[in-house]
């Protein structure tokens, strides 16, 4: 019998105990969700263990295969240098594959309503109540581009309107802070503003959003171990341990 690759789930870290708190509660619910597979977490920083130190300890163990799963919503810097860099310094007899970042994805979007119904809105709500998309932010144009993508095709669910905004003190390609796009979605018309945290864990700019989101009605929560993240880190994970060949159309 083929024994199933190792999930590694790579998180960013962080110096509030909140978002390693956040990241395991995540891990715990996937293990749930597949109890015959073993996943892993590894760390870029803060906290431990780092990545460098799981893959060491796997490759002790006589581990061969692993699927290291970025916990990343977008493919910015992190996914494109810092993880593979991290990846090809791992010991030469583990085969890694690297899977997708988790957005865009329908079931973070489903996650995200969830977020908005559990801070009270209903979907009866939706037609009058206008959305901050509100993530962390990036130079990356690729990541960019994501984000005001998945606002576009949010508001053609139903919401009164849906504005991507940032946290961070860079806002290339136009895109407002978090407290601009409440304000914007107010001069709309919209009955209501409510603020979605684009983001995995709590952290310094998770707090930064929800000080942007003191003129909304309503402020979600991060997305967290949702039961749909947690299914999602499941898909990326299967899409990556198919064949090599069928990956390249054999």
């Amino acid at each position: 019998m083929t024994t199933q690759p190792v999930l590694l789930v790579i998180a960013h870290g962080s110096r509030d105990p909140r978002h390693a708190a956040t990241v395991h509660a995540l891990v715990r619910r996937v293990r749930a969700l597949r109890p015959d597979l073993r996943v892993e977490t590894g760390f870029l920083d803060f906290n431990v263990p780092s990545v460098r130190g799981v893959l060491e300890s796997l490759a002790a163990e006589g581990v061969r295969d692993v699927v290291a799963l970025p916990l990343l919503l977008t493919r910015a810097f992190h996914a494109k240098a810092d993880i593979p860099a991290v990846l090809r310094e791992a010991p030469a007899r583990l085969r890694i594959r690297q899977a997708e970042v988790l957005g865009p994805s329908p079931l973070l979007l489903a996650a995200l309503e969830r977020r908005l119904y559990e801070a009270g809105l209903t979907p009866a709500d939706k037609s009058s109540t206008g959305v901050v998309l509100a993530s962390a932010g990036s130079t990356d144009p690729e990541a960019i581009a994501v984000i005001a993508d998945i606002a576009r095709e949010w508001r053609h669910t139903g919401w009164c309107a849906v504005r991507p905004a940032f946290a961070s003190a860079v806002f290339p390609g136009g895109v407002p802070r978090t407290e601009d796009a409440v304000r914007e979605l107010r001069a709309l018309g919209c009955a209501r503003v409510a603020v979605a945290p684009y983001v995995l864990a709590p952290g310094r700019l998770p707090d930064r959003i929800a000080r942007g989101a003191a003129g909304a009605d309503v402020l979600a929560d991060v997305l967290g171990a949702a039961p749909e993240v947690a299914r999602l880190l499941l898909h990326r994970y299967d899409a990556a341990r198919r064949p090599v060949l069928t990956a390249l159309g054999a």
